[in-house]
């Protein structure tokens, strides 16, 4: 399966969460100025792309420090998916977290809200299984965090538009795909390893 521009996109979204990202977001700006919120959120929003953008263009010469394999980033990135993807559609109980006292800075938001492990893994395998179309992975993320900044501006209204209600489901779905999207690429980095073998 080689991904395009859009299948690019979508998973970057669906990875990305920026639906299921709206209760933290609004639990760690609890104690930030009304006024400042949409400053900080284009501030966390912009500092998860250039982290991003960092592993997209040097993530093959991380992978060569580490002497770590492209199949083992596949293999990888397919487990770690599956996780999210679990979390998202069976979220834990645990009670929620207290606000963050003053103004956050990269973490918990930038990192790893937008930019977790999953989200730097799979824009090196983007490049690791074509690197040629860098152009066209550097694209998919910008209209990734455009889309992510747009819904998090927006999020106390998509909240009472929605419900939260909604907003759940419409997270258990994304996560479903996630789980069918990682279990795709699983397969695929066994048929790779079996050839190997």
């Amino acid at each position: 399966m080689s991904y395009t521009f859009a299948s690019a996109t979508i998973l970057l979204l669906l990875i990305t969460d920026p639906l299921g990202n709206i209760p933290i977001f609004a639990n760690a700006l609890r104690g930030v100025a009304p006024e400042r919120r949409a400053r900080v959120i284009l501030r966390e929003v912009l500092i998860a792309f250039a982290l991003l953008l960092v592993f997209l263009f040097f993530g093959a010469q991380f992978l060569q420090v580490m002497n770590l394999s492209d199949l083992s980033l596949q293999l990888a990135g397919a487990v770690v998916l599956f996780l999210i993807a679990l979390r998202m559609i069976f979220p834990p109980s645990a009670p929620a977290e207290a606000a963050l006292p003053g103004e956050p800075l990269i973490v918990p938001l930038a990192i790893p809200a937008l930019a977790g492990p999953s989200a730097m893994a799979t824009v090196m395998l983007l490049v690791a299984q074509a690197p040629e179309r860098r152009v066209e992975w550097v694209a998919a993320l910008c209209v990734t965090m455009a889309v992510c900044a747009v819904v998090l501006l927006l999020a106390e209204r998509i909240q009472r538009l929605l419900g939260e209600r909604a907003v759940m489901a419409f997270e258990r779905l994304m996560g479903l795909i996630l789980v069918a999207i990682s279990v795709e690429m699983l397969l695929r980095g066994i048929r790779q390893l079996a050839r190997q073998l």
